[in-house]
């Protein structure tokens, strides 16, 4: 009888459980949605946020506050970002919120200059000077939005550019449901 050795059943047994994985990941619910930790959870703090020219600090209280809340994550140095722009100067005339920002790696001379450049879609703003309110957040890239309730609880994370589509389809049914709450 001959003897099988463990080096010939390693080849197909990784193979059959990188299959596995495979498979499991592209029959998930949304197979482009990437998870936060902060879903259900309180918003973190946003303290150490430094103020910009011309627009309210964005603070704990404000996040803490009355009515739906978006909160976008962005910075001038970012396509995606100047690419959502325009649909976030007009964001608030399509769905019931409001729409604050932090500007992170970035300075505050280039988005004060380019906010009044290309006008100011936030009610409030902060400049994230430190990497802290990025890590609490769990933010990687840039443009990421978080919706939040009325309660200061994080409903739904968003990685990428706002676009109308975005807003009818994902943003838009959070933030109906929340409202029905």
């Amino acid at each position: 009888m001959a003897k099988i050795s463990p080096l010939m059943i390693a080849p197909p047994a990784i193979f059959a459980g990188l299959a596995a994985l495979f498979f499991i990941g592209m029959n998930r619910d949304d197979p482009d949605a990437l998870p936060s930790m902060l879903i259900g959870k309180q918003v973190p703090t946003v303290e150490g946020l430094q103020p910009l020219s011309g627009t309210e600090l964005l603070t704990d209280e404000v996040l803490q506050g009355p009515g739906i809340k978006l909160v976008n994550f962005w910075g001038t140095w970012c396509v995606a970002c100047r690419a959502e722009h325009p649909t976030l100067l007009v964001i608030e005339d399509n769905l019931p919120v409001t729409l604050h920002g932090v500007n992170f790696d970035d300075t505050k001379a280039k988005a004060e200059k380019y906010l009044a450049e290309e006008g100011n879609p936030f009610t409030t703003l902060g400049e994230a000077p430190t990497t802290r309110t990025k890590i609490d957040w769990g933010v990687y890239g840039a443009p990421e939005t978080f919706v939040i309730d009325e309660d200061g609880t994080v409903l739904y994370r968003f990685a990428g550019p706002i676009t109308s589509r975005v807003i009818e389809t994902t943003i838009g049914p959070i933030v109906a449901e929340a409202l029905a709450d």
